[in-house]
Parts: C-alpha cells; structure tokens; sequence
C-alpha cells in the first residue's frame, strides 16, 4: 500500500560521491532536495581504497572545489598522508593524492548533508520512478512512501542489481555487505532505458598486526602539503605511512594453478571490467612477461588496524586469495579481515543522456556516477555535480552548463561518456585531455572559479579573495617583462652558482626565469624588489612565464576547436535526409543527436567527410 511522504523540487537516489555533490548542489542553490541511501552508514562510501585524487583524479577533485563542490574539502579536513605525483615530469601530469580515514571522510561528508538547508536525508531504496508524458513525477520506496519531485537524479552506483561474486560463490549484495538495489532496474527499462552490465572488484581488507612491515618499502608523505580546496587555510601533518612490495613468481604460480577457479575465466562473471585497473589475476594473464607486480598496503584510517591490499584486487576463491597473499614478504601470517571480491552492477551506456547529463528519453531524469558507466570516486563527484546543477537550470529555465574539452577535465569526462560512449568503466587519464597543459591542477581555481560563482555556488567572499589572488598573479608577471636585469659580479655569480649562462647585457626578468635551470624562488637573490607571495601565487607566476610559449599554442588550438563547438546542430534535424551522408554516419548522428559539430566530430563512425557535408548542409539550411 503506498502512500504520499512529500513533495521535494529534486531526488537524489543514491548517496555515494555523485549523490552528495548533486544533493549539495541543488540544495545549496535555493531548491527543496531529497536524497536516499540504502544505508546512511556509507554515505560517501570508499569501497576500493581509501585515497582521493591521483594521476588526472586530482584535476578532477580541484576542478570540482573551483565549481563549488564539496570534495576537495572533505578530502583536506580528514587526509592522513599527502603526496604530489609526478613531480619529475611537466606541470600538465601533476597529480595531488591523499590517503584519507575512510570513516572519517564518510562522518564528515555525512555531517555536511545533514546541516545543509534545502536538504532532507532519507535512509530507503528507491524501487520506481513514475513519468507522466515523458517527465518525471515521482519517486517511490520499497515500503511504499511516494514523493511528488520535479526532477530526479539517479546516482546507483555499484548497487543497481549488485552480485557479490568470490570464486564460485555468488549472490545478491552490495558493496561491503550491504543490500542491492534489486527493483529499480526494471522500472528504468519501462522508461525506455537500456542497460548494461559492468564487473569492478575491492582488495581483501587485512590485519596491520600480522604484518611484518620491516619487509616492506616505506612510502612517506611530501614535506610541504598542498591542499586540494582553495578554502582551506591550514593543513594538518602527514600522520600514516603506505608500504611497497611486490607479487613474486610463487605468487604468479598460485594464480596460474587456480585460473580454473577464477570467475573471470569461469564464465561467472558476465559484466566488464575495467582495463586500467584489472583484478591479480588479469594482470598475471595480460602481463605475463612481468615477474613482479606491485602493491601497496594502505591504512584505511588512524583509529583501525585493517589495511588494503592495493594493486590485488581478486575475485579468486577465498583459500586460493589467502594462499596467494601469503607469498608476499612480511605477509606470510597475514590474517584476511575482509576477503576481496568482484562485483557486478547495472548501469547505462551513456550515450543515453545529453550533454547536460539528462536523460535523451526522459525529461529532468540526470544520470551520474558509476551509473553512467564511469569508474572512480572522483569521476562520480564530478558527474554529481554537474547533473545537480543542470537539473536545477533546467527547472530555472536556464541554460545547461557544458564544460568544453578546452575548459576542464571535467569536460572531457562527460564529453567522452555522452558521445563516445563506453564498453568498460570509464576511467580518467590525463592522455585522454588534448589540451592538458592548459588544463593544469593548478589553474583550476582560474579556469572555473568564475564559472563557479556565476552559478551560485561560489560565495561572494570567496570569489572576491579568488580575484585578489589573479591580480596578484597578473601584477607580478607584468612587473617581471618589465623589470631589466642588468649584468654584474653579483648577478653572474649567482648564475654560475645555478649553472645559467652568464650575461652580457641585460635580461628581462621573464626572461631569465624562462631558462630551464632557473626557478622563481631563486629570483629573490638578485631582485631587491622581489615579493613575498603565497606558493600559491608563486607557482602560477613561473608555470605562466616558463610554458608562456606552449600554453599560447595550445589556446590558439583549442581556439580554433571552439569554432566547431560553438556551431549549433538544432535538435530536430533529419539526418537520413541529408545527402552525402553515409548511412553508418547517419545511424550515429540519429542515435547521439549531438548538440554541435564538435561533438558530431568526435562521435566512433563519423567521418571528417561526413563533417563536411553537415556543414554544408547546416549552411544552406541557415536563414
């Protein structure tokens, strides 16, 4: 028997790192918002590791902190080690990644939901969704309560019909041993929604006591910290370490011996996986001239012994993992507390939904998250809050927000899903960004902070230190083109002392900071006019000035890439009439209907040529 619980502008089902960003967002912005958990004890769940960021992660993370997400805060207020990556390459790939206290990140974001105004928090599965000419209306729990809403944003994650799968055993669940969402599967395919089956898999959680960690590497955070979110004022210490060790040819012997028992190879497993983070036994199989393997054992907070096994993630039988394990040095007594295991899930092939991350199909229904086909924490926040945002603009009359490829990594993300679609969870790479030099970490605060607060979810405090911080940045690079160092003892001392070419006559000082041995900070000796600024500041000064010439092309590039972009394709528009068209192009361009000729270029089977004959046509059609 059902029964009328309320009325809400938005629902968010799910409360994994895409629901709270696309909570946070609607509520933050003024408009009445729901959001159900299965469980309200894993809200903000780490079921695969406990760190935020990484190599392209971390972009997204600053990405969404400039765009008013919640994230990048979390993650700084309950880290326990800090690490930049990639330091020895370009500024483009360097990557911040934390280890955070998995408990307390989920008490921390679950506390932020809880006293935000606009939001209500409701521990329930949502086991229907009713439409009523092909828009939303409605959303209904397994006990019956229905809520009126005017737009609702599906946010499953692994749950949607999740299967729990350890060597031959397999059952219904979600990830940690919660339930699955079993009923909403079927209520989305009644709306004309097509589904699809994706496999991931966690580490076995062990006990730090049987560990001899004297066998291992120690991995220390950095000494100088950096945060994620451009509020936070102050950080804390690095208070964990993580350990390095390998999988060795006895480990490689077991794996092979028990191929056989793996569901992978089984034919259990069904759903896909993803490529860039295969399960041991993948690996041993893909790798094969690899005699060594690593992995990493991480803590999953300050107030636990249980530990990740990074880089095993194994659906292999649960004798067959503690033998496995075993072989590692310093593992040989390890005592598993929580056997690893595949998962598989439902979710869609993204091509699905509109850039705005709208469902093509139903009208204010948003996709996000692992739901959408993506893999990663980071990758489902920033699918969050961007479906949050627009299904509020939607509501508003507004525009949609679309992040071109030029803009963020963020852009690229959905850009891909929406249009390329995916067979395998999608995972960010910073190979996958054309522009990525201009799509740096660091600028990330000046590529979208004024985005941010144009949408409404940058305060005006925070916007006006951010534009402190820009006239700053600005100030000190044109004082540096001006300022002419002329030679001396003092100054070609100082240059042999960096093994710089001495001077002859002067030098601008954006000049001299561009040699490759020099840096900024080193500026202070001969500058008796040098500023004290934050590192912040600091940084982008000398990644403008050193990449000015690199940056300047790849603006000229994406420039041009922005024409095609900006190159509107209008929605009703008859593909199969449109001559010279072949007919693979036609069947794409029908199925994605892309919003401009940009993203019709990057669709799989459409040609540079049929691009030309869309353009021509989309002129001659042109008043």
């Amino acid at each position: 028997m059902s029964y009328h619980a309320g009325e809400y502008d938005v629902a968010v089902i799910g409360a994994g790192h895409a629901g709270c960003e696309a909570a946070l967002a609607c509520a933050r912005l003024g408009f009445k918002t729901i959001i159900f958990a299965i469980n309200l004890d894993t809200v903000a769940n780490l079921p695969c590791n406990p760190n935020i960021g990484g190599t392209a992660k971390g972009h997204l993370v600053r990405e969404i902190d400039a765009l008013g997400g919640e994230m990048g805060k979390a993650a700084d207020a309950t880290f326990i080690q800090s690490r930049m990556l990639n330091l020895g390459k370009g500024p483009a790939v360097h990557s911040l990644r934390v280890q955070i206290d998995r408990r307390a990140y989920q008490a921390y974001m679950k506390k932020v939901l809880e006293h935000q105004e606009n939001l209500d928090i409701k521990q329930a599965e949502i086991t229907r969704i009713h439409a009523k000419d092909g828009k939303v209306r409605q959303v209904e729990t397994n006990v019956g309560a229905v809520y009126d809403v005017k737009a609702a944003i599906v946010a499953t994650g692994t749950f949607l019909r999740g299967r729990i799968i350890i060597g031959d055993v397999a059952y219904d669940g979600g990830p940690d041993g919660l339930f699955a969402a079993t009923k909403l599967t079927q209520s989305l395919q009644e709306l004309g929604i097509e589904l699809m089956r994706f496999k991931t898999g966690t580490p076995a959680r062990v006990n730090a006591r049987s560990i001899d960690f004297s066998k291992f590497e120690q991995q220390k955070g950095d000494d100088e910290i950096v945060p994620f979110s451009f509020e936070t004022e102050s950080l804390g210490e690095n208070k964990a370490v993580c350990y390095l060790s390998y999988t060795n040819e006895k480990t490689h012997e077991i794996i092979k011996k028990n191929l056989h028992r793996s569901p992978l190879y089984s034919g259990v497993i069904e759903g896909v996986g993803p490529r860039y983070c295969p399960s041991i036994e993948d690996k041993i199989v893909r790798f094969a001239d690899k005699d060594r393997h690593q992995i990493f054992i991480e803590p999953m907070g300050l107030d636990t012994d249980e530990m990740y096994v990074q880089g095993m993630s194994t659906s292999l039988p649960e004798d067959v993992q503690l033998e496995m394990y075993r072989t590692i040095p310093g593992m040989e007594n390890v005592h598993v507390m929580r056997t690893a295991y595949a998962i598989e899930y439902d979710c869609i092939q993204p091509t699905q939904l509109k850039q705005s991350l709208e469902f093509k199909a139903v009208e204010n229904l948003y996709g996000a998250g692992q739901f959408n086909g993506s893999s990663g924490y980071e990758e489902a926040a920033a699918q969050g809050l961007i479906a949050g945002v627009n299904a509020v603009r939607k509501l508003q009359g507004k525009e949609p927000v679309i992040l071109s490829r030029s803009q963020a990594y963020i852009g690229v993300l959905i850009d891909d899903l929406v249009t390329k679609g995916t067979s395998e969870p999608y995972r960010m790479m910073t190979a996958r960004a054309e522009h990525r030099l201009l799509l740096r970490q660091d600028n990330a605060d000046l590529r979208l902070t004024p985005l941010g607060y144009e949408i409404g979810l940058i305060s005006k405090e925070r916007y006006q230190r951010f534009l402190d911080m820009k006239e700053k940045i600005e100030t000190e690079i044109k004082r540096l083109r001006k300022k002419v160092l002329p030679p001396s003892e003092k100054v070609n001392a100082f240059l042999d002392k960096y093994g710089s070419t001495r001077l002859k006559t002067g030098i601008h000082m954006d000049d001299l900071l561009k040699r490759p041995e020099m840096k900024y900070a080193a500026l202070a000796e001969v500058d008796e006019e040098f500023p004290n600024l934050p590192q912040r500041i600091a940084n982008q000064v000398e990644i403008s000035i050193k990449y000015e010439g690199y940056i300047a092309r790849q603006q000229l590039q994406a420039q041009q890439a922005e024409k095609l972009e900006k190159r509107h394709i209008p929605e009703d528009i008859d593909y199969f009439a449109i001559d010279g068209l072949r007919m693979e192009a036609r069947q794409k361009l029908s199925q994605i209907r892309p919003s401009s000729v940009g993203q019709a270029s990057r669709i799989s089977g459409v040609s540079p040529a049929d691009i030309s004959v869309l353009l021509v046509y989309l002129k001659v059609r042109s008043p």
